[in-house]
């Protein structure tokens, strides 16, 4: 059995970060992610997919991204059903992320892709690059690349 999803889509709303009476963190937030076709007016329509997270990926979430923020997910997909203060049965589809990538820096357009999910990479990575005094090519600080959708693998 195999159960997997994986999402690129921006934040619809800031995130909403709860803790449980035990005191684990928990956010829930709303993905909109573009289909990869056009409608026949020629626009591309997005679906929105409701996201859950738990402890310190939540937290870092909640601190870091705010409305609008692209972020990449990994996770499951999980329903549920409970009852509703009306007496009917409520079904809920959604995301458990499993992580949560930072695809944009906190406050600009574009960005280095920071994961929540407690994993450290190793900060001295390029220190064995054969040409590291090249010039920088993300030294733009953050402006926005010139690029189609269509050129994306995602």
């Amino acid at each position: 059995m195999l159960n997997r999803v994986v999402l690129v889509g921006r934040l619809t709303k800031d995130p909403d970060l709860r803790y449980t009476p035990s005191g684990v963190a928990v956010a829930n937030f709303t993905l909109a992610v573009n289909r990869p076709f056009s409608n026949q007016q020629g626009n591309r329509e997005a679906d929105f997919i409701n996201c859950v997270v738990w402890r310190r990926p939540a937290e870092n979430l909640a601190n870091f991204m705010k409305k609008g923020s692209m972020v990449g997910v990994d996770g499951r997909v999980q329903t549920r059903r409970f009852e509703g203060q009306d007496g009917k049965t409520v079904f809920v589809t959604e995301i458990v992320a499993d992580s949560v990538q930072f695809l944009e820096s906190k406050g600009t357009s574009q960005g280095g892709g920071q994961d929540t999910s407690g994993f450290q990479p190793n900060r001295n990575q390029n220190q064995f690059e054969p040409n590291r005094n090249q010039e920088d090519p993300f030294k733009n600080n953050g402006e926005p690349i010139d690029i189609s959708d269509d050129d994306l693998p995602f």
